[in-house]
């Protein structure tokens, strides 16, 4: 493996640990069958994926990208909001 710096390592291994909170706010039910329709690609019906949209939103994509984004400039950047 390349050499990655540490401090860029320690903020992959920080954003890994927040999708993963962020997986565990679903019921095991829901990740399995997130996991199925994701396996599936593009091959989703018109139900199934809105089905995919709605397990989607239930993970709070845009709290997840700010805290993401947190993380990545921890010495006090600041994320520009979208309007």
């Amino acid at each position: 493996m390349r050499r990655i710096p540490f401090f860029k390592l320690l903020a992959i291994l920080q954003i890994a640990m927040l999708a993963r909170r962020h997986l565990q706010g679903l019921t095991r039910e829901d990740r399995r069958r997130m996991a199925e329709l994701v396996r599936h690609g593009h091959q989703l019906t018109r139900d199934e994926r809105r089905e995919l949209r709605e397990l989607a939103a239930k993970l709070e994509p845009g709290a997840f990208a700010r805290a993401a984004a947190r993380q990545a400039m921890p010495f006090g950047g600041k994320a520009k909001r979208a309007r």
